[in-house]
């Protein structure tokens, strides 16, 4: 095939009649066709968000910043142009098909990627992300076969062993971030042992969910446990209710019990010195004194009584006053 096109050109060109004056033409023809091409294949250019790394007969030489450069001809120096502010991101256990304002993901499951075995020995699917930048050209291009499939590779490992160093708990809940940090922190020590070149900018839990044939028993083990900790909190509710305010009623007691104590003391204590100081008066003068306890005594009985009789000393008795008493009381 290829002989009958190269006949075929022979022919074409033996047949053209050409000007008398071509073969003078002919040699500054070939030198601007020449330059033509070696100088479109000496200059280029770079944007500002990658870098050239030049190869001059395979070998690396130099690395050129954004903007217009010169290089040898094709076949002596070779350009590749790497992008260096550009944020690359990996998904795992899903894949997007089209991004946009209503983002639409593939409906393939990605199960040998996804799921894995935490360390209380459940099954959960994990669904991430991880978001990376080229910090150094020359590692990516002549340190590492694969960069794309080296991370692709040492994520999936790194994520398969946090996950089997926490428990489900841990992983659908609160630790998915610190999952998360300890991943990132893990694969950027072996992206930087490997010497791949690649700088993680982060790694992002999307979801983690138990597989979907253990979905309905995990749903109801994880209402059991929201039921057990809502009767938890409302028995420490009812608890810190009712025991302060019993230490409060029983302190009350105590503090009146000992006002009590203290008032009875007091006043027993108040009660024998005036029985001694009342005593010792009475040894000074017996007679006064008694005759001063019976008018005192006198003076608290008396308002108290009802009917006053006062009697003659003489009068052997009180029945007839008694008697006309009651007379007066029927009329």
């Amino acid at each position: 095939m290829e002989d009958d096109f190269s006949e075929d050109v022979i022919k074409f060109f033996s047949k053209m009649q050409l000007p008398k004056n071509t073969g003078k033409l002919i040699g500054p023809g070939i030198v601007i066709l020449l330059g033509l091409i070696f100088g479109k294949s000496m200059i280029f250019s770079v944007g500002p968000d990658s870098v050239g790394v030049i190869q001059r007969f395979g070998k690396y030489v130099r690395t050129e910043g954004a903007g217009l450069h010169f290089k040898l001809p094709a076949g002596v120096e070779k350009l590749t142009k790497v992008k260096v502010e550009y944020v690359f991101k990996e998904e795992f256990g899903f894949r997007t098909e089209s991004a946009g304002i209503r983002t639409t993901y593939s409906k393939r499951a990605f199960f040998d990627e996804s799921n894995m075995l935490t360390g209380d020995l459940n099954s959960v699917v994990v669904e991430w992300i991880v978001q990376y930048k080229v910090k150094d050209p020359f590692k990516l291009l002549f340190r590492v076969r694969n960069p794309r499939r080296a991370i692709r590779d040492l994520s999936e490992s790194v994520m398969r062993q946090v996950v089997g160093d926490r428990t489900v708990t841990e992983i659908l809940t609160e630790g998915r971030i610190e999952a998360a940090i300890a991943v990132e922190q893990k694969l950027q020590k072996l992206l930087d042992e490997y010497d791949t070149g690649i700088h993680v900018v982060t790694v992002k839990l999307q979801d983690v969910n138990p597989p979907d044939e253990v979905k309905p028993s995990f749903n109801a083990v994880n209402e059991a446990k929201q039921e057990r900790e809502k009767m938890i909190n409302q028995a420490w509710e009812a608890y810190n209710s009712a025991i302060p305010k019993a230490k409060g009623e029983a302190e009350k007691m105590i503090r009146e019990a000992e006002g009590y104590a203290l008032d009875r003391v007091n006043r027993a204590k108040g009660d024998a010195n005036r029985f001694l100081a009342t005593w010792r008066e009475y040894r000074k003068a017996k007679k006064v004194t008694r005759r001063r306890l019976y008018l005192e005594t006198m003076a608290e009985v008396l308002p108290n009584a009802g009917k006053k009789f006062i009697i003659d000393s003489s009068q052997s008795s009180i029945l007839p006053l008694l008697q006309l008493n009651e007379k007066g009381e029927k009329k």
